[in-house]
């Protein structure tokens, strides 16, 4: 998918690839503007307390850091909207710093749909979509689990081509 060319990582994307890229970016901007709220799973992912153990310092920590946190996240997120072409599909041109950025929305992204899918570190999943295509094959189930299979392979071929 992306390829290091001189100073740019550069893909090209399908009409459909778009449309999902946009879909998710414009979802975790949501998530973190209108749909903030602290108890909500999936905030608490992207958010964790940073003294679990102590629950106002972690308050006194967060007062001081989220709300740049916040910023930092839908600013990465609004990276992919900026950089993707019209829906017709098209290619993408990163530098090294929206690389990054790119790479933390895309991080944040999967975050949230591994809470909402209930995806561990101890998922194969691979085997979640099989079982996932046996049960229902026309499932929002399989949708998800493949744009998370899809999310995470534009993150590792985005970090290929960013450090050749």
């Amino acid at each position: 998918m992306f390829r290091r060319y001189g100073q740019h990582c550069v893909a090209t994307f399908a009409p459909d690839e778009v449309r999902v890229l946009r879909k998710v970016a414009t979802e975790v901007v949501g998530l973190l503007t209108d749909g903030f709220e602290h108890g909500d799973p999936v905030v608490d992912r992207l958010f964790p307390d940073t003294y679990p153990t102590n629950a106002e310092d972690s308050a006194e920590f967060r007062r001081f850091t989220e709300g740049d946190l916040k910023t930092g996240k839908i600013d990465q997120a609004g990276a992919i909207l900026a950089a993707l072409p019209s829906s017709a599909g098209g290619e993408v041109r990163l530098d090294e710093e929206a690389a990054e950025a790119w790479l933390r929305a895309l991080n944040d992204a999967r975050l949230a749909m591994g809470v909402r899918l209930d995806i561990s570190a101890e998922t194969d999943l691979g085997e979640e979509l099989d079982d996932a295509v046996l049960t229902d094959p026309s499932s929002s189930r399989v949708f998800q689990l493949s744009v998370y299979a899809y999310l995470g392979y534009l993150q590792e071929s985005l970090l290929t081509a960013l450090t050749e």
